[in-house]
């Protein structure tokens, strides 16, 4: 009985591994041809997770700067040294315009030494690629080498991915103005019960360029001049203006960051800022990271970038910092705009997002921030 009983499983074993095999030859041509393919055309593009898991083991740690929040370093840190145990991992955040052309011109010069994984500004974005590794992130997550979402990574270089997402929304105190009197539509800001310091708008427009991708430039630029018309209250700095907003100086925030709104809300002590998604929300890829050209530890780099696809990552960035997961993960942001017209400004469109920021200041009429 012992001896069939070991005979059986001896079957099942050699019938399983055949199975095994024939998915793994049925799945090999596809992975080969798009290996063959993208080192033709000057990329990196390693043939198995087990290759990128040797020889980042090899490596041993890696470094990385971000955009992010610092709440949001330790627990990414912590879970990514659970999931590669043998990896010793340091984030830096890196913030400010200043920040990212200091860093960008250090790539340009050579003399970054330190990175192995970066981080590429909107502002800036379309002179990042030429820094960045050679890796076909694209093709990888295709062929499911590595656990990313296509639609995350840049469909030209191929080289960076965007691992969390902006949405835009208007902001109003219920201290001051009642539910039924906010706009809801982006429109609803043009009439004229609204006219003469109604409402605050940012005279740097980061939100701005969303509605030019998704709704055309004319009827952005149109609109910016008629909120001229409007003579709003002038603010830079989101922050500023939503601390404004909760202190009840204002009542009414024509567009923001959600998760800066969604901050505010939970730092107002009065209860008295609330958020409101208008359509089409303004949603922009964000925290476009890469491994850095020359990096001395690019395997973990390339784990590094998966790990913060995954869902335990995009978990944290939601919870602190907050509301800021991918359009394409499974998370808040989401979930947030499902069923509802978005406007997106992505790799498509990121070359124009300086010249479009213009364009609308100068619709504007170049003002001067009354807030500041």
């Amino acid at each position: 009985m012992k001896q069939l009983v070991f005979q059986l499983l001896g079957f099942l074993f050699v019938w399983w591994m055949g199975i095994s095999n024939a998915a793994a030859a049925s799945a090999s041509p596809s992975l080969a041809k798009a290996k063959q393919e993208a080192e033709a055309k000057g990329f990196i593009f390693p043939a198995s997770r087990d290759e990128i898991i040797a020889k980042a083991k090899v490596e041993g740690r890696v470094n990385v700067l971000m955009s992010m929040n610092p709440s949001n370093f330790q627990p990414i840190a912590e879970s990514f040294k659970k999931k590669y145990p043998f990896l010793d991992v340091r984030i830096q955040d890196i913030t400010g315009s200043d920040a990212f052309q200091a860093f960008l011109l250090g790539l340009k010069a050579g003399s970054v030494r330190d990175w192995d994984v970066g981080d590429a500004s909107t502002d800036l974005y379309s002179e990042f690629p030429p820094y960045a590794m050679k890796f076909d992130l694209l093709g990888l997550a295709n062929e499911r080498v590595l656990a990313i979402d296509p639609r995350m990574v840049d469909p030209e270089h191929r080289t960076l991915v965007s691992i969390a997402s902006t949405i835009a929304t208007a902001a109003y105190n219920q201290n001051l103005i009642t539910a039924e009197k906010v706009p809801n539509t982006w429109d609803d800001f043009l009439k004229p019960e609204l006219k003469g310091k109604k409402f605050m708008v940012t005279v740097r427009p980061l939100n701005m360029p969303s509605l030019m991708a998704g709704v055309g430039e004319e009827w952005a630029l149109n609109y910016a001049r008629k909120t001229k018309e409007q003579d709003p209250v002038w603010g830079l700095g989101e922050a500023r203006l939503l601390a404004s907003l909760g202190a009840g100086e204002h009542a009414l925030f024509q567009i923001t960051n959600y998760h800066s709104c969604v901050q505010a809300s939970q730092k107002d002590r009065t209860k008295g800022v609330i958020c409101k998604l208008i359509e089409p929300i303004p949603v922009r890829l964000a925290e476009m990271e890469f491994v850095v050209k020359g990096a001395a530890h690019p395997y973990a780099g390339l784990l590094f970038l998966e790990h913060q696809t995954s869902p335990e990552v995009q978990k944290i960035f939601d919870q602190n910092e907050p509301l800021k997961s991918s359009l394409y993960a499974n998370g808040e942001i989401a979930r947030l705009v499902k069923g509802k017209k978005i406007a997106v400004h992505d790799y498509r469109t990121f070359q124009n997002t300086t010249k479009w920021m213009e364009m609308i200041v100068e619709a504007y009429g170049f003002p001067r921030p009354q807030i500041k």
